[in-house]
C-alpha cells in the first residue's frame, strides 16, 4: 500500500465522517511523549527483569522487531518482547492449518512456539511494554488502531490508516481475537469518529481493566 496519497486519503475520511482535530491531536501527542517517558523511566526494572529471563529461558535476542503499517501506510519497526522461540517464524508454516484466530492475526491453541518466560509476559501484557518506544519515537500512540504486519496490508482499508496506530483500541477490550477481520475494522473506523480525549480514557481505563481480568482468570 505504500504511503496513501493525500487525495485518497481525503477521499477515505469523508467517507467515514473523519474530522481533523488539530487541538486534540496536539494534546494527545504531548500526553504521549510525557507518559511514555515516564513509563519507560518507571518500568526500566521491569524492562531489565523481563530480558535477563528471556534470554535464560531461551537464549538470542530479547527484542522482537517487526516492520508494520502506520499513519498514512507508511512502514515503521515495532518493538516487543520476543515471547516466542528463536524459530518461531520457521514454525508458523507448520502450524497454518491449525489457525483459530478470525481476524487479521494468527493464533493457536496452545501455541507451542510461546516460551514459558513468553507466556507470562503475554499474561501480563509486559510483552507490548517495548512499544512506548515507538510511542516516544511518534511511530505510534498510546491509543489507536492496532498496527497490522505488511503480508495483512492488503486487508486494511485506507480510511483505517488516518491516524496513528496505537497500543490498545476498542477491539483489544472487547473481543480482540474472537472478533472477525471487518469488525476489527469497523470498531477502528469508530475510534477514528469518536476519538477524543475522553475516549481515550475510557479505553485506557477498560486497557487495564482487562490486564487485571486476565491475571485473575
Amino acid at each position: 500500500m505504500g504511503i496513501v496519497r493525500e487525495k485518497d486519503n481525503q477521499t477515505d475520511a469523508d467517507a467515514i465522517g473523519f474530522k481533523r482535530k488539530p487541538v486534540y491531536e496536539f494534546i494527545k501527542r504531548l500526553l504521549d511523549i510525557l507518559c511514555s517517558l515516564l513509563a519507560l523511566i518507571i518500568l526500566s526494572p521491569v524492562f531489565l527483569i523481563s530480558m535477563i529471563a528471556i534470554y535464560i529461558d531461551d537464549p538470542g535476542p530479547v527484542i522482537f522487531k517487526q516492520i508494520r503499517i502506520g499513519k498514512n501506510g507508511r512502514k515503521f519497526v515495532l518493538y516487543k518482547f520476543r515471547s516466542m522461540c528463536v524459530n518461531a517464524e520457521e514454525l508458523k508454516a507448520q502450524l497454518m492449518s491449525q489457525n483459530i484466530d478470525q481476524g487479521a492475526n494468527f493464533k493457536v491453541e496452545n501455541d507451542p512456539r510461546i516460551t514459558r518466560v513468553g507466556r507470562i509476559l503475554r499474561k501480563t501484557s509486559i510483552d507490548e511494554l517495548p512499544q512506548l518506544i515507538n510511542i516516544l519515537k511518534g511511530d505510534m500512540a498510546i491509543i489507536g488502531p492496532r498496527p497490522f504486519i505488511e503480508s495483512e496490508e492488503k486487508l486494511l482499508p485506507s480510511d483505517r490508516l488516518l491516524v496513528k496506530p496505537g497500543l490498545s483500541c476498542y477491539w483489544q477490550i472487547g473481543g480482540k481475537n474472537s472478533l472477525s477481520i471487518q469488525e476489527q475494522i469497523e470498531l477502528d473506523r469508530k475510534y477514528i469518529r469518536e476519538r477524543s480525549l475522553i475516549v481515550d480514557l475510557k479505553i485506557i481505563l477498560l486497557t487495564l481493566k482487562f490486564i487485571v481480568h486476565n491475571l485473575n482468570a
